[in-house]
């Protein structure tokens, strides 16, 4: 996949590397903490590694699993510096994590037209910025785009999702708040396939992660969508904010119950020093990061590399 998307490899590197900054000055303060005055790595800094990770929302799960891995290298090759360290790290790390590469060029549309996405999460993690920027991406590269305001519990999410598409110029199905989601969503795929647009992108409710209700309400909005387009939704995106931390793991672990979510988008990564987390979020879950948001902008969303990320995260200088 080509990483950095619609908008120039250089800027978006550059962008990513600011994205990270606090993570990465708060994550080596630590690491060189941690190893200062050791030659080789022995149990005192495999402890004083396992704190650095752990104190960098990366989770418990993970970095047990990370040292394990470590501990082996130094098993099988008898010695190892310090110096050697950071490049193991960087190799397990990457090699934890999971990203949506498939060879396809991003924000292109394989399915059968209409291609639908589903977009959930809880409230304030950034879900209808991120489904604008998404909706401008799919638009720059062509695409007609179409938006489903189903998040009806809230009059300022629909008036969100309005003032986005009204900037982005793509066409928004809403009933205004209180309507049935489900009954807004059928609308939205309806509409998009009557007017064959290439995408529509459905917002859902934003409640509390740990209400039964939210599973129940989610597989009716998806049955009534495969009324009209029988493999409906393509995409179940999940927004988290990064500077949530431990809490955005524990809403993607009830979300990955309610659900069935094939991707995460990760938001406000450029404002926070917990970038850590999404190493632990992108292990444990097995679902792939497919969008990092890394800025405000209407052009800050991009598509998510372990490799581009684990450099940036590492970088030094």
């Amino acid at each position: 996949m080509a990483f950095f998307g619609l908008f120039g490899s250089k800027e978006k590197k550059e962008q990513l590397d600011q994205g990270l900054d606090r993570s990465r000055t708060s994550f080596f303060g630590k690491l060189t903490r941690a190893i200062a005055g050791k030659s080789k790595v022995d149990d005192d800094v495999l402890d004083a590694l396992e704190e650095t990770l752990v104190s960098s929302d990366v989770g418990v799960e993970t970095t047990l699993k990370i040292i394990a891995r470590i501990q082996d290298r130094v098993k099988r090759d008898g010695y190892m510096g310090t110096s050697e360290l950071n490049g193991i790290l960087r190799t397990e790390i990457v090699s934890l994590m999971r990203d949506a590469a498939d060879g396809t060029a991003p924000f292109t549309v394989a399915t059968a037209k209409p291609h639908v996405i589903m977009v959930v999460g809880v409230n304030g993690v950034g879900k209808t910025t991120t489904i604008g920027k998404l909706a401008h991406a799919y638009k720059a590269a062509g695409n007609q785009v179409m938006l489903g305001a189903a998040d009806t519990f809230r009059a300022a999410a629909v008036d969100q999702l309005r003032i986005w598409s009204e900037r982005v110029g793509v066409a928004l199905v809403s009933q205004g708040m209180g309507a049935d989601p489900a009954a807004v969503a059928y609308d939205s795929v309806e509409s998009a396939k009557a007017k064959g647009a290439d995408v529509v992108i459905i917002d859902t409710a934003g409640r509390l992660h740990n209400k039964i209700n939210l599973m129940n309400e989610l597989t009716k909005v998806r049955n009534v969508m495969r009324k009209v387009v029988p493999d409906a939704p393509h995409e179940v995106i999940l927004v988290l904010d990064a500077s949530t931390g431990q809490n955005a793991i524990e809403q993607a672990r009830q979300f990955t119950k309610a659900t069935d979510v094939t991707a995460l988008a990760l938001t406000k990564i450029d404002g926070t020093a917990k970038g850590g987390v999404a190493i632990g979020i992108s292990d444990q879950f097995q679902v792939p990061i497919k969008y990092l948001g890394v800025g405000e902008g209407i052009n800050d969303l991009q598509v998510f590399d372990r490799t581009a990320f684990v450099d940036s995260l590492f970088k030094q200088g």
